[in-house]
């Protein structure tokens, strides 16, 4: 059995790819990186390091990487010839693998079993996205090529910290993970992942994970950046950090109960599971690298304005969210581009049009007011005396 996954970083080494290795499937990495892509291939073998209560180490063996930048052609023959295709590239690059996938569904077999590809991205309906990518990329040959796959969605959860500079292709995660998969598009042909687990609706899945595990991380790092800390477990050491973060999730609970059903003291237990992975001295891990990318993180969909506007539909609270929000838009790290791009909007745009623009909320949405404050507070900070 051969996987094929995109984007051989930590994420993809450390998680996605362990456990696939752990099925059984040969893996094969494809990535743009030209010296990962050599580093890989250099080595036979790779430790994961799960640090923290619990923890172990797993090498891993029978994997090796292909460069899809300079090399696409020997990516489209192992899609061709892969059991499953799995990515962890970030979902803005998944256009950018739909070429691959379609180059190797074009090679395949019609008589071989289906491709069972799977995006693990950290956003709703991923691979759903994905698959509306590998439509476009194949122009008038979809229907064809889309009968020799099957496009699964997923939720997946697992923290994975910055690396040490020295530490090679080893990665260094956290003992816990979680690796949910609809069952439905299988047809009963299930691919082997242990640990994974196949439910019939992945939508609560989802939303439990983005709005809890998400929202409370990049929180966390927002409240922790405004305070002038530097790690995420330092920031949760802070009782009053702690108690902003912890009332924001109280109101993505109460929205997940209201929208799912879930029961109210399931997700408190789970809060407080996720709160305490947060604080893991062993994971080092800082606030600049989780709050990075803070305008995708104040987008419509995402892990503060979803559930902050869900709440606003049902009458529910979610000040506690906004204030999240209002943490986010003080985000000022020269070394992501998005912070910059964010002070630079805040600095140039109107209040109206910023919430706009960044949010996607309509100005009639009855959360949008209290957001624009939110903007109009951080603009009047930023206006010279």
């Amino acid at each position: 059995m051969k996987a094929v996954h995109f984007g051989a970083g930590n994420i993809g080494r450390g998680f996605v790819g362990l456990l696939l290795r752990q099925g059984g499937y040969e893996v094969v990495f494809s990535d743009v990186a030209d010296a990962l892509v050599d580093a890989i291939n250099a080595t036979a073998e790779y430790t994961v390091h799960e640090a923290g209560p619990g923890g172990t180490d797993h090498v891993v063996t029978g994997f090796r990487a292909v460069n899809s930048r300079t090399d696409p052609a020997a990516v489209a023959e192992e899609v061709a010839s892969a059991d499953v295709v799995t990515t962890a590239v970030g979902p803005t690059v998944l256009r950018f693998v739909a070429p691959s996938i379609v180059a190797g569904l074009a090679l395949r077999s019609p008589d071989a079993a289906p491709l069972q590809v799977m995006a693990c991205e950290n956003a709703i309906g991923a691979t759903d996205l994905l698959r509306r990518e590998v439509v476009a990329a194949a122009g008038a040959d979809a229907d064809l090529l889309l009968a020799r796959a099957v496009f699964a969605n997923t939720a997946v959860d697992r923290i994975v910290p910055a690396q040490p500079a020295d530490g090679g292709v080893d990665v260094t995660v956290e003992p816990y993970y979680e690796w949910a998969i609809e069952a439905g598009p299988f047809g009963g042909a299930l691919p082997n992942i242990p640990g994974a687990h196949f439910v019939d609706d992945l939508a609560p899945y989802i939303e439990r994970k983005l709005f809890t595990v998400n929202t409370g991380h990049a929180a966390t790092a927002y409240f922790g950046a405004r305070a002038g800390i530097e790690r995420i477990s330092d920031a949760l050491a802070d009782p009053t950090i702690a108690s902003s973060v912890s009332a924001a999730l109280e109101e993505t609970s109460a929205v997940l109960v209201a929208e799912h059903g879930l029961d109210p003291a399931d997700l408190a237990a789970y809060r407080a599971t996720i709160l305490d992975r947060f604080r893991n001295p062993a994971l080092v891990d800082t606030v600049q690298r989780v709050g990075r990318q803070p305008l995708r993180k104040i987008s419509r969909h995402e892990r503060f304005i979803g559930p902050a506007a869900m709440a606003a539909e049902r009458d529910l609270p979610a000040d506690a969210l906004v204030a999240a929000v209002a943490a986010a838009l003080e985000f000022d790290d020269p070394a992501d581009e998005q912070s910059v791009e964010l002070q630079a909007l805040l600095r140039t745009e109107d209040a109206t049009a910023f919430t706009t623009r960044t949010t996607g909320l309509d100005p009639e949405h009855p959360l949008f007011p209290r957001v624009r404050d939110a903007v109009v507070d951080r603009q009047q900070h930023l206006r010279p005396d």
